[in-house]
């Protein structure tokens, strides 16, 4: 009686991301989940396939402890692996969709994953990396032409004659159910570990200042693998019941056909591609006449291209999202808070305590003062996988403040200004120079579609700002003009001393910018990066 009222107690926890599906399932059966093309999975269904899915990972003793992998495009089965993995006590690592042979076959050791799902067009990747990953038993495909062959299994045949009942496995909030890998922005993606809990708040805090309700049909184009698509649009839109309308590529033109044909009213984008949005041959703003809601996450957001949106689009409410993936949304900037903020990235989200400290780990600063952003809450992540060192890093005190990395202030209101990333500071002669600062400028100049800045070697000074440029098509602007732009806008001193006009910035599969690889070039062959 006593184990009995104890599994009870455990069931109505709020946050377990199985039970949240199964709530929403109760609550709406026959709406529809997710579509994917022409598929489509009510609630009802979705959650009897995760049922399927979690009891035919236990019958083959996968469970609490263990690792399970996916490698996958956004695909309505993503939504199956992602609650049923959830709801057997594992934990499932997302893989990046464009990973390589040897990218999986590291990340399968690092977690001793005991499974793999993929999607058929990526099987021949985890073929190739299997052989050096001895922990892997079972690799299950799914998607358009899976075939089963000796030593794969499909979806369908790993799932036959399980139960769609809901598995009783005792599961506590703070147990880890699942492993992001960081955007490899500034190197070796690390494996962000989280809890029901930590994903469950930070999806609270998404519907709150999303606003996102079950009358949406909100876009997922963004990775399901990323701590974006998946923790902070799709598993919100789980939570309150909305429609998810999932794009397994990004494309400018199959976007806008997605909008106009199941009349999305939300979606969450990158600034990159909201940039190929609005500058797209196929872009008319009427054919985002349904679109009501626009969440832009993932990297600071230009101010000429907020106002630009304003003008085209006036009726689509904007909100801004700052966060990492080892957090979730950090700060919030609300549609009613533009234009006047909308050189910030918000202020504190719902439930989200933030303050800006000096790198020393001293106490908060003042508004107006630069420093590391730091924050702390349940939605933060219970540290990196397997990694003390780098967790210990980032966790600087015994408070539980989590250190980002990224540099900003607060204003006299309380909004946060990003200023940098803290690697991507350029040293100059002993002078800080933020590269954001420079790239909010050149945005400005209308035949620039796209621009980073990094810091590149210099004899005398150490380092100088570098500026890569991708101009906009069918426009035309010389290295000299841009210079002079820059120079009427900022201080001399911290002017690009070389523009370089690319056809493409290299990023990474979210949309960030890679600047990692931007720069690298530059300090091949020297001992020292500063």
């Amino acid at each position: 009686m006593i184990a009995k009222l104890k599994r009870e107690a455990v069931r109505i926890m709020l946050f377990l991301a199985g039970d949240i599906l199964r709530r929403t399932a109760r609550r709406l059966p026959g709406k529809t989940a997710v579509i994917c093309g022409d598929a489509r999975f009510d609630y009802a269904d979705l959650n009897a396939r995760a049922n399927r899915f979690a009891n035919g990972l236990l019958g083959r003793g996968i469970g609490k402890g263990a690792v399970v992998a996916i490698l996958s495009p956004n695909y309505p089965e993503y939504g199956v692996v992602y609650f049923g993995t959830a709801r057997s006590g594992a934990v499932l690592a997302n893989i990046n969709a464009r990973a390589t042979a040897k990218d999986v076959t590291e990340i399968l050791n690092r977690t001793a994953a005991a499974a793999t799902l993929v999607e058929a067009s990526l099987l021949p990747v985890v073929q190739a990396a299997r052989p050096a990953a001895p922990a892997l038993r079972h690799v299950i495909a799914f998607g358009r032409g899976t075939v089963s062959s000796p030593g794969i299994e499909t979806l369908a045949d790993f799932t036959r004659g399980a139960s769609a009942d809901e598995p009783t496995v005792e599961m506590r909030e703070d147990d880890a159910f699942g492993l992001t890998f960081t955007g490899g922005t500034t190197g070796v993606p690390k494996g962000v570990l989280v809890s029901h809990r930590n994903r469950g708040m930070s999806a609270l805090t998404a519907l709150v200042e999303f606003n996102l309700t079950e009358n949406d049909i909100a876009a997922v184009t963004t990775p399901l693998f990323h701590t974006a698509g998946l923790y902070v649009w799709f598993h919100p839109a789980v939570m309150c019941g909305a429609t998810c309308v999932l794009a397994p590529r990004w494309n400018v033109e199959d976007f806008l056909a997605m909008i106009e044909r199941h009349q999305v009213t939300a979606a969450v984008l990158v600034p990159t591609q909201i940039n190929d949005l609005v500058k797209s041959p196929a872009f008319a703003p009427e054919k985002l006449r349904t679109l009501r809601k626009l969440n832009h996450a993932g990297m600071p957001m230009p101010v000429a291209l907020i106002e630009r949106l304003a003008e085209l689009v006036p009726w689509v409410q904007l909100t801004d999202n700052y966060g990492t993936s080892e957090t979730g949304p950090i700060t919030a900037r609300r549609p009613e808070h533009l234009p006047a903020k909308a050189g910030s990235v918000g202020r504190a989200a719902f439930n989200v305590e933030v303050e800006i400290r000096a790198p020393d780990g001293g106490p908060a600063l003042p508004p107006g003062e630069v420093g590391e952003i730091v924050t702390r809450g349940d939605h933060v992540m219970l540290g990196y996988y397997n990694d003390p060192v780098a967790t210990a890093a980032v966790f600087k005190s015994r408070d539980r403040w989590f250190w980002t990395g990224d540099l900003g202030y607060l204003d006299e209101d309380g909004f946060v200004v990003l200023v940098d990333r803290l690697k991507d500071v350029v040293n100059l002669g002993g002078e800080n120079v933020f590269p954001l600062e420079i790239e909010q400028v050149l945005y400005q100049h209308p035949a620039v579609g796209e621009c980073a800045v990094v810091g590149i070697p210099d004899d005398r000074l150490g380092e100088v700002p570098a500026a890569h440029v991708v101009l906009r098509t069918g426009m035309q602007v010389s290295e000299q003009a841009l210079l002079e732009f820059c120079l009427a806008r900022l201080a001399r001193h911290k002017r690009p001393r070389v523009i370089s006009f690319v056809a493409a910035l290299p990023k990474t599969a979210v949309g960030k910018i890679e600047k990692h690889r931007i720069r690298e070039p530059y300090w091949q062959g020297r001992d020292k990066r500063i």
